[in-house]
């Protein structure tokens, strides 16, 4: 039987489903994918190297800062133990450590949300903070403090008010509130009255009223309020310290601001994301199962009218069977909540939430951990219940609702017993979901909705990823991770980053498929390379010109070259490894279950590869015969078709294995198996 594997989009799979070979996924799926990423058009990868940026001292969680799409304008916040660092895809911006007040074990339950030069921070263990930018390139300026809630300008003194016009005894009463430049308004002030006045419908010619106060400092104008049914409703607004009131009717729908804050006293709020121009805070200490929209525009204000308006803030509690908290909100066309239990959605009239008008129903009741969810395309990304599968959340025209899927039904194998640390979402290349584990490994989902793509990959390096963030680049999205690696017999926590995809125009000198490692172009060539401390004792590869050096040592920071080159690159070697699924059918005789095979001739067809390994035995491999055109130049990619022999005995359970542990590229588009049946096993 000649089997041709032409498409690796299904990825990993458990080893469970190795005889559900009916499932329409088993030709996608593969037995083992190692440092391979599926590409979104069927073929597979090999995972660029890692490269080593800084030595951040101590272990840290990576948190994005997006000020636009522009490369620049693009950072991580490396928070460690109660310190807080600025770095970007070149390193440290900011390499003192701010004073942060968060401890590192609660770092990773910190739920952010960004607007502008500011990203504000929420965890139920502390006071709502922010992080803040300012200034302009180069120099900017960080900082970070707690949020205070409802600040303004100072309100105004009491006016004082004098009846014109005959006398009365009515009290008219007033208040009279500051506005900023910027249109933020104080509370108003304490009542001024007169009671000499009439009631306004009995004001004849010639009666008024002249309100006085004296001015507040940074005012650029004031809001007058005159009382009418036991409400303050607006009159008018003076840009000095007087005011006449020539009986104007007052409105009541407009009327001064009152204080509320419903974080007060301890009341932290466990997450925050912005909708509908407001400020969504959620899950608080007390209320875990409420949330809280800001007023409209105004982020940090919670003050309320009385009686309540549009642009009010909210507050609405979610009804449900459990008491269990609000653990993420996203903003998606409608707002969606994540509990321990359920997903809910919550919108208004329209669209609009308002103070007075907001519906919310349940969507699923699968649960959420609290892991902050992620936007790919038309789909959230949430962590489920006790934070070991992941599924998608998207819009069903049949549902008239949100519904998603388990995507990590077919992998369970890479997350039982393990727990999701964090994530990040890398939109190119690739589409590429990069998963933090508990114990340090890094997963990879390649997922494309639309295309019906969905496939896990492990990520395999020398050591254990803490941490990734994915930052905006020039060409392409860039990946942080945070690395914890043993050096020289001391545990070492470093900031590198995934280097760019190996593309079908670059040069085999610049190839870089090393982790940790560094590169560098000398115009005369060098046969020693330093600066590589931060791998002392360390066998490392390098790939010198364009070919292989496996086997050197780092010793006193540097590495002897075995000769002189002029592009360098050197660092700690990892294997990447595929095996496609066993070949099974039904045939004329039955199934193939538990039959021996063998494999025969086989042919690889790879793209702008050079080198790799293959064999049935993952211990007992051989070389792809990939020789240089000329003696002394590396081998040049090769794109074509490799025959091979896989050789080895006959056993049920033969795989065919392909590995590349050289600081080589390698990317495979099909791999074409000729198995022969023998006895039953």
């Amino acid at each position: 039987m000649r089997v041709a594997y032409k498409n690796f989009t299904g990825g990993e799979v458990t080893p469970t489903l190795s005889a559900r070979y009916d499932l329409g996924r088993y030709a996608n799926s593969l037995k083992i994918m190692e440092n391979f990423l599926p590409n979104l058009h069927g073929d597979a990868y090999r995972r660029p190297g890692t490269y080593f940026l800084e030595n951040l001292g101590e272990d840290c969680v990576l948190l994005p800062f997006s000020f636009n799409a522009e490369a620049g304008q693009n950072f991580a916040l490396a928070f460690g133990e109660k310190s807080l660092r600025i770095v970007n895809v070149n390193g440290y911006v900011v390499a003192e450590a701010m004073e942060s007040p968060y401890a590192l074990a609660g770092v990773p339950e910190i739920s952010y949300a960004q607007v502008g030069d500011v990203v504000y921070l929420a965890h139920k263990d502390y006071a709502l903070h922010k992080v803040v930018r300012t200034g302009s390139a180069p120099a900017y300026a960080w900082s970070i403090g707690t949020v205070a809630l409802n600040t303004s300008l100072a309100a105004p003194a009491a006016p004082t008010a004098a009846w014109q016009g005959g006398g009365g005894s009515y009290t008219l009463r007033y208040k009279v509130s500051a506005v900023d430049a910027d249109g933020k308004e104080s509370l108003p002030s304490a009542v001024g009255s007169t009671a000499s006045g009439k009631y306004p419908t009995d004001w004849t010619e010639g009666n008024h009223c002249v309100l006085s106060w004296q001015a507040v400092e940074g005012a650029a104008e004031y809001n007058i309020y005159r009382e009418s049914a036991g409400y303050y409703g607006f009159i008018g607004i003076a840009q000095g310290t007087s005011f006449d009131d020539q009986n104007y009717e007052a409105d009541i729908a407009d009327t001064p601001k009152e204080d509320w804050d419903p974080f007060a006293d301890g009341n932290n709020p466990g997450t925050v994301t912005f909708h509908q121009q407001r400020m969504v805070l959620a899950g608080t200490r007390n209320s875990p199962q409420s949330f809280y929209m800001s007023r409209t525009g105004d982020f940090e204000n919670f003050r309320k009218s009385r009686p309540l308006q549009d642009d009010d803030p909210v507050e609405y509690q979610l009804a449900s069977g459990t008491v269990d908290g609000i653990v993420w909100a996203s903003s998606f066309g409608d707002l969606l909540l994540g509990t321990a239990s359920a997903e809910y959605k919550a919108t208004g009239d329209n669209g609009a939430i308002t103070a007075k008008n907001c519906t919310i129903t349940a969507q699923s009741y699968w649960g959420s951990a609290k892991i902050a969810p992620i936007i790919i395309g038309n789909s959230v990304m949430h962590c489920q219940r006790h934070g070991s599968r992941v599924r998608d959340l998207y819009y069903s025209l049949e549902k008239d609702g949100y519904a998603g899927n388990d995507l990590s039904v077919l992998a369970p194998h890479l997350f039982d017993g393990h727990t999701i640390r964090q994530w990040a979402f890398q939109q190119t290349p690739g589409s590429v979901l990069w998963v933090v584990r508990d114990d340090g490994v890094l997963l990879a989902l390649t997922y494309m909705k639309e295309q019906d793509i969905w496939g896990w990959s492990r990520q395999i390096t020398d050591g254990r990823v803490r941490s990734v963030a994915a930052l905006s680049g020039e060409n392409a999205d860039e990946l942080l991770l945070v690395v914890e690696r043993s050096v020289d017999g001391a545990r070492k926590y470093y900031l590198e980053r995934l280097m760019p995809r190996w593309e079908q125009n670059d040069d085999i000198r610049d190839a870089f498929f090393v982790d940790c490692g560094l590169t560098g172009v000398f115009e005369d060539g060098v046969e020693s390379v330093g600066g590589l401390s931060h791998l002392e004792g360390r066998t490392v590869h390098a790939l010198l010109d364009g070919s292989p050096v496996e086997g050197l040592e780092v010793r006193d920071g540097a590495v002897a070259l075995p000769y002189a080159a002029r592009t360098v690159s050197i660092g700690l070697p990892y294997a990447s490894t595929l095996c496609p699924q066993c070949v099974e059918a039904d045939t004329q005789t039955g199934s193939t279950l538990g039959m021996k095979r063998g494999y025969g001739q086989c042919a690889v067809r790879l793209f702008r590869s050079v080198g790799g390994k293959f064999g049935t035995d993952r211990k007992t491999l051989y070389n792809f015969p990939f020789v240089p055109a000329r003696w002394g130049e590396p081998c040049e990619p090769f794109s074509g078709d490799v025959r091979c022999s896989a050789g080895g005995g006959q056993d049920p359970d033969t795989s065919f294995y392909i590995v590349q542990d050289r600081p080589l590229p390698m990317q495979v588009a099909a791999i074409v198996v000729s198995v022969d049946f023998g006895q039953q096993g």
